[in-house]
């Protein structure tokens, strides 16, 4: 119930943001001074405009459906209660992600999204196995994490804040060209960042057993949170990235590469979820690609339409899982 509230009041929001004039389609609210020290200072800020608006209707839309279909496919687990706690607690911080009007905020989310994939990803942790593919999404997206911190740390240093609006308006008219350049060193150090949350090579190990969770948990992570969040990193500040061609390129050519790799993988594996997970990471490939050669309208549409199609893939997978008396096994399907 809370979670259809929820995108009821997106909607709501959506429709005040469509209704403004084109160039100010924005709603900025600042709550309270976070962090002030010196000449810095970091507000708890939200604001909704034309990139946030798509995502926050995609996570509390999907997410609900999620929801929805959980309620049956978790009836008869003795932790439901607290299953739902950790789903809900997955769409709040991925709201607190994608609604932040600066990095700051946007690190907060981006840190519980990584807290919550652990928690769900090795919900029932008395298996050895789903416990370890826990740990595993939990150390590798701390190793993109550490990159995130210093892309904002080389950030706020070349532009002296980390408001989203104020660094994209700070941006130089010249693009820079040299690789050690503080713009480019920024945006490469965001980027990896970027891999591990959205599991682009080389850190993309931890999404194929990111499979060890429930069925929804899986169609949650793939589809509505956690893996577009790089992809919504990127857009959002796309003035930034545009002033370093250097780090566009290697996002286009890592994009690329790993749209080809993971594809071939999963046509190898056996486990209806696992080949789903390399579909995955695979169309998380041609998102980068679309933001490396600078198409980041056609990025943002990929992430909409896949969180829909990926998720109904994984729901269905769930229901065969459960019909097939938890048989995963797709050579075991025939006919």
């Amino acid at each position: 119930g809370m979670v259809f509230i929820s995108f009821v009041c997106s909607v709501l929001l959506v429709i005040d943001v469509i209704g403004m004039p084109e160039e100010a389609r924005r709603i900025s609210v600042s709550y309270f001074d976070w962090i002030v020290i010196g000449n810095f200072k970091v507000d708890m800020g939200f604001v909704i405009d034309q990139i946030s608006s798509i995502m926050i209707l995609v996570v509390t839309g999907v997410g609900s459906l999620i929801h929805l279909f959980s309620i049956g496919y978790m009836a008869h687990d003795k932790g439901a209660a607290k299953y739902f706690a950790y789903l809900n607690l997955f769409l709040f911080s991925m709201l607190l992600l994608v609604l932040g009007s600066n990095l700051l905020v946007m690190f907060v989310g981006w840190e519980l999204v990584g807290l919550c994939s652990y928690l769900l990803i090795g919900f029932w942790f008395t298996d050895a196995e789903k416990a370890a593919a826990g740990m595993k999404a939990f150390i590798t997206n701390r190793i993109g994490d550490a990159f995130f911190l210093l892309g904002i740390f080389t950030l706020f240093l070349t532009f002296g804040t980390v408001n989203f609006h104020d660094i994209n308006q700070m941006v130089p008219v010249t693009a820079e060209l040299a690789w050690l350049a503080p713009i480019t060193l920024g945006t490469l150090f965001l980027f990896v960042g970027a891999t591990g949350k959205s599991a682009q090579i080389p850190l993309y190990v931890w999404l194929p057993d990111a499979m060890a969770g429930p069925t929804p948990v899986s169609a949650l992570i793939h589809a509505a949170t956690m893996v577009t969040a790089g992809v919504y990193m990127i857009v959002r500040l796309n003035p930034l990235f545009l002033a370093a061609p250097n780090t566009l390129m290697i996002v286009a050519i890592i994009g690329a590469l790993t749209a080809v790799f993971a594809a071939t993988i999963g046509m190898l594996q056996w486990d209806i979820k696992k080949i789903l997970a390399y579909s995955t990471i695979s169309q998380l490939g041609y998102m980068f690609l679309a933001c490396g050669v600078g198409a980041f309208g056609a990025a943002m549409f990929h992430v909409m339409t896949h969180a829909f199609f990926k998720a109904l893939m994984f729901l269905g997978s769930g229901s065969v899982i459960h019909a097939m008396h938890e048989e995963q096994d797709v050579r075991k399907m025939g006919a």
